[in-house]
């Protein structure tokens, strides 16, 4: 039962937290979120603002002793990305609707993950703990503002609306980092890269072609920057490829395409409504799409969950094509553009600093999006990859291709004063020193300074493996420690 992580520690947490997977977020779905939040200020007696976005922030006065410290901003997300393994139930026997049903939160072993679905970990675990030291009355510490952002995962639009008038502090911790142990100041910028191929479909299709849906699913996914690097599938990329022997060798014609719903997750699953001529050549793609999936699961052995790539046929009743010039043009582009890490840092191989997310691709009425999201650390080489997806693109007569969304990194600051606290409070409570780190992965940071420039600011936070997927799981005894480390950080600045 998802109730059963209300016995875990830190209690007042996981309490929280508890709540937050009851309450419907994902990205562009904010307004009951944020009045919940609003609404937890409110009753505390606290201070509590709103912007003309909706982020929402929260003031809490220092305890007795120390009114004389820095004000510290706790800044957290309230948004989660909405990922789901195919067919999964909410309970009540229909598909599972991150708009309107609650997450299923379950104890397994040594992590907390959801039934199906993304867990909200990611950055829910940072909302709840900011929200455990706003109600709590028996920590120590200077004047807090709980700073809560919405949309972040989908264009960082509230970090974009966040000016001086919301936030006194001078220090901000962002709770959105996800390793024990592990302390940020840096992290890449973003770009979003858009094409579409648009198209008068053909209605007419021969009495003799089968109508076939091809699928690919089973993978993994995951976090396009955390887990860029491990070499996963992305399955808009691995169809592709399989849609250009198919042209040639089952003479496919394509109807329609679907894969990716977030271009911040690896696509985990990918359909397509193809046709070929009768029977025979039916069979030869069924052979093919066997073989495809051989292969597949021999290239990422070790990698992946088994890989399943299947053909069915269908009803051809009311399908549509894809004119073939435009087909040919689609398939060539997107097994051209580039795709997964670009380069890393150094000679050490350690560090992403470039990559790109071929994100999603979908066919609807006469019309093929095409999605990416590029990172790097470097505007010059995010610029670059961006320019050169364009360039695909414009050699296929893609109808419109724009870069959009770009957002700033997050460069590091070594002298930070409040990396320096932190590491004597890591080594005091753990005998080590924590690894210092600049991130693939985009966090608010950057673009928060860009607005309010002079913030000492660093992030950290529990272990969260596999955002972004249905994988998603906290580890339990992070959650404890991360509690252990803000609360002594908070009395020590």
């Amino acid at each position: 039962m998802g109730n059963s992580i209300l016995n875990l520690k830190p209690s007042a947490v996981w309490k929280h937290f508890y709540a937050l997977t009851q309450i419907p977020r994902p990205t562009g779905h904010m307004t009951e979120i944020t009045g919940y939040i609003e609404k937890f200020g409110k009753q505390l007696g606290l201070e509590t603002l709103r912007d003309a976005a909706n982020n929402i922030c929260i003031r809490k006065p220092a305890t007795p002793g120390y009114e004389n410290k820095p004000t510290i901003i706790l800044q957290s997300h309230l948004d989660m990305v909405p990922q789901n393994n195919k067919g999964i139930k909410n309970g009540k026997g229909d598909h599972f609707d991150f708009t309107r049903d609650p997450i299923q939160a379950q104890i397994d072993g040594e992590w907390v993950k959801a039934t199906g679905t993304t867990l909200g970990a990611d950055n829910g675990i940072g909302v709840a703990t900011t929200m455990a030291i706003l109600e709590a009355t028996d920590l120590q510490h200077g004047a807090l503002e709980g700073l809560f952002t919405i949309d972040e995962e989908v264009g960082m639009v509230g970090a974009y609306a966040v000016r001086p008038t919301l936030v006194k502090g001078k220090i901000m911790l962002n709770l959105d980092s996800e390793t024990d142990g592990e302390i940020y100041i840096g992290c890449a910028g973003g770009a979003d890269v858009t094409a579409r191929f648009q198209y008068q479909e053909e209605t007419w299709i021969p009495k003799e072609d089968v109508a076939v849906k091809i699928s690919l699913t089973g993978m993994k996914g995951g976090h396009s920057g955390v887990d860029i690097h491990l070499g996963r599938g992305n399955a808009n990329k691995l169809f592709f490829r399989f849609l250009k022997e198919a042209a040639k060798s089952c003479q496919i014609r394509l109807s329609s395409f679907s894969g990716g719903s977030a271009r911040n997750a690896i696509p985990r699953e990918a359909f397509a409504v193809v046709v070929v001529d009768g029977k025979q050549k039916y069979e030869q793609l069924q052979q093919a799409v066997a073989a495809y999936e051989s292969l597949l699961n021999e290239e990422f052995a070790g990698i992946e969950n088994p890989i399943h790539f299947t053909a069915e046929k269908i009803s051809a009743a009311s399908l549509t094509l894809i004119p073939q010039d435009v087909q040919n043009r689609l398939i060539d582009a997107v097994n051209a553009c580039v795709n997964n890490v670009i380069n890393y840092f150094g000679e050490t191989h350690e560090i992403v600093e470039t990559s790109t997310n071929l994100a999603i691709i979908e066919s609807v009425k006469g019309l093929t999006e095409i999605k990416f999201l590029v990172r790097s650390a470097s505007e010059t080489k995010k610029e670059a990859v961006c320019s050169s997806i364009e360039s695909t693109f414009h050699l296929a007569n893609a109808d419109f291709v724009e870069t959009s969304g770009s957002y700033p990194g997050w460069q590091p600051d070594y002298n930070s004063k409040v990396l320096s606290v932190m590491k004597q409070v890591y080594e005091a409570q753990r005998g080590a020193q924590p690894e210092v780190k600049v991130m693939h992965a985009g966090l608010e940071c950057g673009i928060i300074l860009s607005s309010v420039p002079g913030l000492d600011t660093v992030s950290f936070g529990p272990t969260i493996q596999y955002p972004h997927s249905p994988d998603e799981q906290v580890n339990i005894a992070s959650v404890q420690k991360f509690w252990d480390y803000l609360t002594a950080i908070l009395k020590n600045i």
